[in-house]
């Protein structure tokens, strides 16, 4: 069994999420459960013999550290979180480890999307075959660890719906599950993959020629274009393979060697780009440098012997660096203050820092440290720093400390299964929401009547305006050898120069000989009937119709979005809503989780301490619009509502932003569901956007005599034209 997690709710005692294995009438699944004090897993098990003697006496949360909170048995067996017990397979640990990168991969992804930075996973296998494997007639099929990847992808992605912004939610949407992980592996002379020791002369290929694939489409791995995101690999060891946007790597291997740990890291120890080749580095992100630039290892033998290997191979090569506290030493370094605020350390700090060091007898000349401040360091009688220096104080003498004490560098690998926030619970303002909060904790179901005539005339008219499909294009790129060739050439692979390269369009009236099912595949991405997709096509000018020969895929996804936009605007003119049964538990509102506090704001009168807005700049919309909330005398109370409170539309669910309640007298709507965009132009908006929100006021609406106003907004002062 498996402890995931330890589940708490303010209504609620903790639940232990365990996976375990469940006997049904024809075969035994392994099922995740929440189980509290008192669930005997025998019995929840239907009566596995494993189970026997195993019924939970005591869930211990560690409000300090939550990693070492733990779930006790009457038997005696203890099992903290992420730890596994009793008769594991190897496929139970990959399983894991390939859930756990997974879960890692969103969580990133999603706090990296609208940087335009793509997000890479990488895994290492023992054996090809564990991925990728061939039926008696040669054809591909999925290995083991390929088939459970895709069910662990599949049931996260369910897992997280509603939970991630709406854009990034439509991204993964678009990607489908078997599109999205690949491998790179030696490829023998029937086309077939193989492990990469092979050496040469055999009939085998070295498998340089296999990362020369990716090497040559670097730049469409990294692009949003390329479903591929998560990279199945035998051996990207070799010099060449490199790739700066990996941000996950797991090590399937069953056994590893501190320097193959070490390289394995190495794969990933990189400056990232965005999607035009900005490499995110210190001068393009100068506060944010080492949070984007974060490296996740989904190590199996265990964090604690993971980092004793890794790290003691880190310090060993960090030592054999300069150790002098001079200018150099800090020139260009981010240090934290006491309050956890990042500083770049400029020229003139440098020599400041130095200065004051060599003030208080701490440094040489020449920037040796000195037994003074090794004996004031022992004491606890260091000195502060004067002035603005004062709040970097500790961080400038643990990297002086770092020079001589290998200790001070304990903490340059985090655990990244801990929590990278504080706990954010509901607080005391809670109470004041509860009002609010009874008037729109409601479900609801939708109900829509239109004419399909109607749809088919308005959708051959927006496909005969605006479909425009892009022809197939090709490069030729001219090159010459070198007429003299170094080493490095060789190595780096840059033997030829390039000349020239010229793009034509692809002329052929055959530009794919992949079979389509035009009808079914628009039909399906449409929910209409087969009969109304045939009567649009059949309308629609044939200059329109003609687009499908030269490029079939563009065709087919820009035709169902012109009709889903149509469908969309009609479904808004005749929606209602009807309420249903089942109400939204206030733990929604811790759910959702978040990796870094630089996006949260202190607040005074939300329900929660801190809010975490959306947007990367540092007084983003939603920013100035939280604090001015924070602040009014007129706002009583706020919420900013979670993605798991949605209302139903036929486009996809929708997710207001804010719940605010107002003190009494002061407005003329007390109660206030907002939605906060950058404009207030619905031309800025997308299509979809606008019929979400376009339903949402039919909701309240027909909600009128509940006394919550709903608005589109873009700032507070806007919020307080709509309720004064």
């Amino acid at each position: 069994m498996y402890l995931e997690d330890i589940v708490l709710s303010k209504t609620e005692a903790p639940k232990a999420r365990l996976e375990i294995e469940v006997k049904h009438a024809n075969n035994i699944k392994r099922e995740v459960k929440n189980l509290g004090v008192g669930d005997d897993l025998f019995y929840v098990s239907n009566e596995l013999e494993q189970y026997r003697g195993y019924t939970i006496s005591d869930i211990h949360i560690d409000t300090m550290d939550s990693s070492h909170s733990t779930v006790s048995f009457s038997n005696g067996k203890i099992m903290y979180i992420k730890d596994v017990y009793g008769d594991i397979s190897v496929d139970h640990k990959a399983r894991i480890q390939i859930r756990e990168t997974i879960k890692a991969h969103f969580r990133k992804e999603a706090s990296l999307f609208k940087r335009g930075i793509k997000t890479l996973s990488l895994f290492f296998l023992d054996e090809v075959a564990n991925y990728r494997k061939y039926d008696e007639d040669g054809q591909q099929m999925l290995g083991r660890y390929g088939e459970i990847f895709e069910q662990e992808y599949r049931a996260e992605l369910n897992n997280n719906q509603n939970m991630f912004d709406a854009d990034y939610m439509s991204y993964l949407g678009s990607i489908s599950t078997h599109e999205t992980h690949a491998g790179y592996f030696s490829i023998d002379k029937k086309g077939r993959s193989v492990n990469s020791d092979i050496k040469r002369g055999s009939d085998q290929s070295d498998d340089i020629s296999a990362y020369d694939l990716i090497l040559k489409d670097k730049e469409r791995l990294l692009s949003f274009d390329e479903p591929v995101r998560f990279i199945f690999s035998h051996s990207a060891l070799r010099e060449g393979w490199d790739n700066p946007n990996v941000f996950q790597i797991c090590s399937l291997r069953q056994s590893n060697s501190v320097s193959q740990k070490r390289q394995e890291v190495g794969r990933g120890l990189r400056l990232c780009v965005d999607q035009y080749g900005v490499r995110m580095d210190a001068e393009t992100l100068p506060d944010e440098v080492h949070s984007v630039n974060k490296l996740t290892v989904i190590a199996s033998e265990g964090y604690a012997s993971f980092v004793a290997d890794l790290q003691k191979d880190i310090k060993a090569d960090l030592y054999d660096r300069p150790t002098k506290a001079d200018i150099d030493f800090f020139i260009g370094k981010i240090l934290f203050s006491n309050e956890g605020k990042k500083y770049t350390v400029s020229k003139e700090d440098a020599q400041e820092i130095v200065f004051q060091l060599r003030m208080n007898g701490y440094i040489t000349k020449g920037g040796e440290v000195t037994d003074t401040f090794r004996e004031d360091l022992k004491n606890g009688n260091l000195k502060q720093l004067p002035d603005e220096l004062e709040p970097l104080t500790d961080a400038v003498y643990k990297r002086v400390q770092s020079i001589f004490d290998s200790k001070a560098l304990d903490d340059m690998i985090g655990n990244g299964s801990k929590p990278q926030t504080p706990p954010n619970t509901l607080n005391d303002n809670f109470a004041k929401f509860q009002e609010l909060w009874k008037r729109i904790n409601h479900k609801y179901a939708y109900k829509v009547q239109f004419d399909s005539n109607e749809l088919i005339e308005k959708a051959v008219e927006a496909i005969n305006r605006e479909l425009e499909v892009t022809q197939l294009t090709y490069v030729i790129t001219k090159g010459i050898q070198k007429d003299e060739l170094k080493k490095d050439d060789v190595i780096s692979g840059e033997m030829l120069q390039k000349k020239a390269s010229q793009t034509d369009r692809l002329t052929t009236d055959v530009v794919s000989h992949v079979k389509y099912d035009l009808i079914g595949k628009i039909a399906s991405g449409t929910t209409l009937t087969r009969k109304t997709v045939a009567t649009i096509l059949t309308k629609i000018r044939p200059v329109k119709f003609d687009m499908f020969k030269a490029n079939p895929e563009e065709f087919i996804t820009k035709v169902t979005r012109l009709i889903l936009e149509q469908k969309a605007t009609m479904i808004v003119e005749h929606i209602s809503y009807n309420q249903v049964n089942g109400e939204y538990d206030s733990s929604i509102f811790t759910q959702e989780k978040h990796t870094s506090m630089d996006k949260a704001f202190r607040a005074q009168k939300s329900i929660l301490d801190y809010v975490f807005t959306d947007g990367i700049a540092e007084k983003s919309n939603e920013r100035k619009f939280v604090e001015s909330l924070d602040t009014s005398n007129e706002v009583a109370v706020y919420a900013k509502l979670p993605k798991g409170f949605h209302i139903p539309t036929p486009v996809g669910n929708y997710s207001p932003d804010w719940a605010i309640a107002f003190e009494k007298d002061k407005v003329k709507h007390i109660y206030f569901i907002a939605e906060t965009k950058g404009s207030m132009s619905s031309m800025e908006l997308r299509e979809i956007e606008k019929n979400k929100i376009a339903c949402a006021e039919k909701l309240f609406e027909q909600l009128s005599n509940s006394g919550v106003k709903y608005g589109k907004i873009d700032s507070y002062d806007t919020l307080m034209n709509l309720v004064k």
